[in-house]
């Protein structure tokens, strides 16, 4: 029986992939045998996972773009089609969080930048990528949330919202391109080390309550998001479509 975790042949273009858990998607997605496109707003960064992920054996190409820019957006698809022939796998990973506050306090224009970065771009790059998918018969797109869409906040409501709506925009595509053999699904996260959320783990203070109501007691690594995203990409989560995967530590049951 053929490996349903392979990813070998798989053409993957995953955003935000420079650091975090955009950059373990995008090395454990290589190590099962994708060819991966690596993105974010910085080139140097992009090459520096590039050339680590050529050093280990796999196969890598660096398309920097700035999400907030459709112009961008279309250049990062077309880019990688033009290189590797098609997409088989997307995965919306970059966002933004420029706000740490109240939505009573929140001026439009954060919320405004939140919003278009978290949600219309990835209804951007979906709509670039997915019609190609359908045409070859099929693909997979993940998009990467947050509990943060599954709880109340007073200090990242926006945020949330904006990682709530991910959770429907990945419902509705499911259902519009079902029928044309793409899946399209979210991973929605806890607490991970990253530095997108340096400043809710490094300060210990305010870490320790946290982790005194997570279940495993610790807060997760970026590989442990990054295998969920390649799991999700595979012939293994191959009836799985509009679904969003939970991998918190257990905080969202505590």
């Amino acid at each position: 029986m053929k490996n349903p975790f392979d990813l070998t042949g798989q053409v993957a273009v995953i955003t935000g992939s420079s650091r975090g858990i955009g950059r373990s998607a995008a090395e454990i997605m290589a190590s099962l045998g994708a060819k991966v496109v690596i993105s974010s707003r910085k080139a140097d960064a992009c090459e520096a996972v590039a050339a680590a992920i050529k050093k280990a054996g796999g196969e890598a190409i660096v398309i920097p773009c700035n999400i907030s820019r459709k112009e961008e957006v279309e250049a990062l698809v077309k880019g990688a089609i033009k290189q590797w022939g098609r997409i088989d796998t997307l995965v919306c990973n970059a966002a933004v969080n420029p706000y740490f506050g109240p939505l009573a306090s929140i001026p439009d224009e954060p919320f405004d930048k939140i919003m278009s970065s978290n949600i219309k771009s990835n209804l951007w790059l979906c709509n670039f990528a997915i019609p190609g998918m359908a045409e070859r018969g099929g693909g997979s797109v993940v998009i990467v949330s947050s509990i943060g869409g599954l709880r109340g906040s007073t200090m990242l409501g926006a945020y949330g919202i904006s990682k709530a709506a991910d959770f429907q925009l990945a419902r509705s595509l499911a259902a519009e391109w079902g029928p044309k053999n793409v899946r399209i699904n979210c991973v929605a996260p806890g607490l991970i080390k990253t530095d997108f959320a340096r400043a809710l783990w490094e300060d210990e203070k305010n870490l320790e309550p946290r982790l005194q109501t997570t279940p495993l007691r610790r807060i997760g690594e970026p590989d442990e998001i990054g295998g969920i995203v390649a799991f999700l990409a595979s012939k293994a989560a191959s009836f799985m479509t509009g679904t969003v995967v939970v991998a918190d530590g257990g905080v969202t049951i505590a």
